[in-house]
């Protein structure tokens, strides 16, 4: 295997995977047995290879993604769109607009452990260490402070240590958390148009006496025209991007 082609293969996951190796390369012996050395070969196809294996887990749990599923799949369940929105769709535009949100953040990590290492500026500990830093900024913006330091204190961390400087699970495990509640919070304020039309169309269709028709078959069209009028997509992206800090 060439050189160039054994550099290319570590730099392939570095963005996505620079928290995780950068927290291994922390505790593992040095293979070389020199720092200046850093990892051999083997051991960087190795560690990047595992790591790739684990890559579409962790797009999901270290990025806006899993807001974006969870918000678009409770507003097609509020329209009633379960037949005639593909989830293939929903998951299209979740990973679109996190591809446009995290890309601030993938170009800091490229400028500041990407290129160094590429031109045999840095080893490739230094890299994950400099990859690791953008993005823990960005988990702990979104972060609540409170489920941080619960979950330091399940974790059994010291009390009082800086956000910063808590171990990458515990900051994982928090912003994980952080996203999910937040995600309820915005898919709830996008439900409760929906369940209003649902509750008046049901309340009419049962004065009228029609009892045996569906509620959904009135209530869709409404839901739908009144989603288009206001541009509800537009709504609806503007509010999943600037709920997003930190970028």
């Amino acid at each position: 295997m060439s050189r160039r082609l054994a550099r290319a293969l570590p730099a392939a996951g570095l963005l996505a995977l620079a928290p995780v190796a950068a927290q291994a390369a922390a505790t593992a012996p040095m293979v070389s047995g020199s720092i200046e050395q850093g990892f051999t070969v083997k051991t960087q196809i190795l560690v990047l290879m595992t790591l790739l294996g684990l890559l579409p887990a962790l797009v999901m749990t270290m990025t806006s993604f899993l807001r974006y599923v969870i918000v678009l799949s409770l507003l097609k369940q509020a329209l009633g769109l379960q037949q005639g929105l593909p989830q293939r769709v929903v998951t299209g535009v979740a990973l679109v607009l996190t591809l446009l949100v995290m890309r601030p953040v993938g170009e800091r990590i490229w400028n500041e452990a990407m290129v160094p290492y590429d031109q045999d500026q840095i080893t490739m500990q230094e890299a994950l260490r400099r990859g690791n830093v953008p993005l823990s900024r960005f988990m702990l913006a979104q972060t609540d402070k409170a489920t941080l330091a619960h979950i330091a204190t399940i974790s059994g961390s010291p009390a009082g240590l800086d956000p910063e400087a808590q171990p990458f699970t515990v900051k994982l495990a928090a912003f994980v958390l952080s996203e999910l509640k937040t995600a309820f919070q915005i898919g709830c304020m996008l439900f409760i148009p929906f369940l209003v039309i649902d509750i008046v169309v049901a309340s009419l269709l049962m004065s009228m006496g029609m009892m045996m028709l569906s509620p959904l078959v009135i209530s869709l069209p409404l839901k739908l025209l009144l989603f288009v009028l206001v541009d509800g997509w537009s709504l609806t992206v503007n509010t999943l991007v600037t709920s997003v800090q930190g970028i």
